[in-house]
């Protein structure tokens, strides 16, 4: 079974966006072997951080999240520089990474900081949702209902119209 993990730095305590993560993790249960890995954020003591600071955290959070990846996966970034990629593009990954022999695949959301740039360099691939600007638990639901989706293209499901 296809091992697929999103790795996301930071807590998911919206109630709403919890509900949504764990409802797709229960159906992709059926369709792979999904884990979510939650790394904490890095603190930063100042309000008003500066570069080096943020930095700083995001090298210690890139270090974790590097950490958890399962050896062999393919490691996707979502990142603002990412290629914007549609559902059926998204379905074609995971088809391709299943057939292709690295059928592990490792999602990456960063903190609210961003994704450090060792994550990134790491990557096999960067994707961005598009052009908008979403909240990091927002951006969990999201894409676990994205991996969902992808998982029913790729099955002819109807869920995927």
């Amino acid at each position: 079974m296809q091992k697929i993990d999103l790795i996301c730095v930071g807590k998911l305590n919206a109630a709403y966006c919890a509900a949504g993560v764990a409802e797709y993790q229960k159906r992709l249960g059926a369709l792979c072997d999904f884990r979510i890995v939650e790394l904490p954020e890095a603190a930063i003591a100042e309000k008003n951080a500066g570069g080096a600071v943020i930095q700083r955290a995001l090298e210690k959070e890139g270090q974790a999240i590097l950490a958890s990846v399962r050896k062999g996966a393919y490691l996707v970034a979502l990142c603002v520089e990412g290629k914007p990629i549609s559902s059926e593009e998204l379905a074609a990954l995971v088809a391709q990474r299943a057939l292709g022999g690295t059928g592990d695949i490792a999602f990456v959301i960063g903190s609210s900081h961003g994704l450090a740039p060792q994550v990134k360099a790491a990557a096999h691939q960067r994707v961005s949702l598009g052009r908008i600007t979403l909240p990091h638990q927002l951006a969990r639901l999201v894409l676990t209902e994205q991996i969902y989706r992808a998982f029913a293209i790729n099955s002819h499901s109807k869920y995927h119209k």
